[in-house]
């Protein structure tokens, strides 16, 4: 960059009041922003594993059939599993992602509706705490428990077909239409 260009960036971001902008250097980037658009990207990432793995099953067609569905989530769950075969705890909850989900998480129970949330979760069908695992099958019979809406406003947003869930104090990333634990955050919730 010319010394005419780091004058006009240094000038712009003066003007528009940006941290961090000094004469030659680059605004101050929000370092939470970059863990969680790289979080999207293993989401995005995941999404295509499914995809295929959709695409490489027969499709179902519309049935009330429990039997026939469950069939096809489980054939459609081996696909992923055996795309998947070498994932592991941390895949997309990543230490940078973990951290900001922590954070997250523990801000929810720090604000003035604290109390709420805790009246939620424990409303709620509570899944007792369970040894999870990547690529494992959500146990059957188990209920799901719906994640507080003040930890989803903060949360990155998921594409439909992957839901958080919480499974003790553990977080989840599930994906509902093959029933399997796609990655899982031990710990999220503090404890209570």
């Amino acid at each position: 960059m010319t010394l005419r260009g780091m004058v006009r960036t240094a000038m712009a971001g003066v003007l528009l009041g940006l941290p961090g902008c000094v004469l030659g250097q680059a605004p101050a980037v929000n370092q939470d922003s970059l863990v969680a658009v790289e979080f999207q990207h293993r989401v995005d990432d995941y999404m295509k594993v499914h995809a295929q793995a959709l695409a490489e099953i027969r499709p179902l067609k519309p049935t009330d059939a429990p039997e026939e569905i469950a069939e096809h989530r489980r054939r459609l769950a081996h696909k992923i599993r055996e795309a998947r075969r070498h994932a592991r705890p941390g895949d997309l909850f990543t230490p940078e992602v973990s951290g900001l989900f922590r954070r997250i998480i523990a801000t929810s129970f720090q604000a003035p509706d604290a109390a709420q949330v805790r009246t939620s979760l424990r409303r709620a069908d509570p899944v007792p705490p369970m040894r999870l695992r990547v690529n494992a099958r959500y146990p059957r019979g188990l209920p799901l428990q719906s994640t507080p809406p003040s930890f989803l406003i903060d949360l990155p947003r998921l594409p439909p077909g992957l839901e958080y869930r919480i499974v003790g104090r553990d977080l989840i990333l599930l994906d509902v239409d093959a029933a399997l634990i796609v990655d899982y955050l031990p710990q999220a919730l503090p404890p209570p």
